[in-house]
């Protein structure tokens, strides 16, 4: 018993020491618990990691990373979408200009065309036949040159004129003789002579014509290799559409 009461005293004397030294210490620096409470205030709640992220509510700037869907994983934020930018337009022959006619005295009213007519069985004859005397003065159809002098089987004496920008070629075929001194590579001009009307190759001698045609050239630019073009509405003419094939 005389234990305990000693110990209780000796209790409330320690506690009485550790008051009287707190009270000391605010004598010696009265503003100490006021800075120090101060300080605590000015802490922000958040931790630096998440004070630096951007708002949830704001635009992300340049260069951020969207939201990851998944734990440490991040995207690039999609641009915006960009419209295609439209492709040129295909050539056509409405690009090319009105032609003059390939023989004299020569109206569109007096052209037949026979451009998807047949030739030889199913060969497509992409081309007009025109009738005319034998010997009558073949005409460049524009200005060009001459890209080559060639004979075949099927085209006999023939013309290939290329046009100034070289994306297309005049041919003229069935020719029964070029123009004096004509050569290969020789500027021409609108209607100038470069031929006469023959019946040369498979042509019937019976019935002299021009075979007339027009090709869209491929980039090579190769002078027997193109894509037929409709002579006939470029010299005036209406072109009417393809026959349906027989049955």
């Amino acid at each position: 018993m005389l234990r305990a009461v000693l110990i209780f005293i000796v209790g409330v004397l320690v506690g009485a020491n550790a008051v009287y030294f707190m009270m000391k210490d605010g004598d010696r620096c009265p503003r100490c618990a006021t800075v120090a409470s101060a300080a605590r205030q000015d802490v922000p709640a958040t931790s630096p990691s998440t004070a630096t992220m951007p708002s949830s509510t704001g635009s992300p700037p340049p260069g951020a990373m969207a939201p990851a869907s998944g734990p440490d994983v991040a995207s690039p934020i999609a641009p915006p979408p960009v419209s295609p930018t439209p492709l040129p337009a295909a050539t056509t022959a409405t690009q090319l200009p009105r032609l003059a006619m390939p023989l004299s005295g020569l109206t569109a009213s007096q052209l037949r065309d026979t451009f998807n007519e047949t030739r030889g069985g199913e060969r497509a004859h992409e081309a007009l036949d025109i009738l005319a005397p034998a010997g009558t003065p073949v005409l460049a159809v524009a200005d060009g040159h001459i890209e080559k002098l060639f004979t075949s089987v099927r085209g006999g004496l023939t013309i290939y004129q290329f046009e100034p920008s070289g994306r297309y070629a005049y041919y003229y075929a069935h020719l029964r003789g070029y123009a004096p001194k004509l050569a290969e590579g020789q500027q021409v001009k609108r209607g100038q002579v470069i031929g006469y009307v023959g019946s040369t190759g498979n042509a019937d001698p019976a019935a002299p014509h021009l075979h007339f045609a027009v090709f869209e050239l491929g980039p090579e630019r190769q002078w027997w290799k193109g894509t037929a073009i409709n002579p006939y509405p470029l010299l005036g003419g209406v072109a009417k559409p393809p026959e349906p094939p027989a049955r």
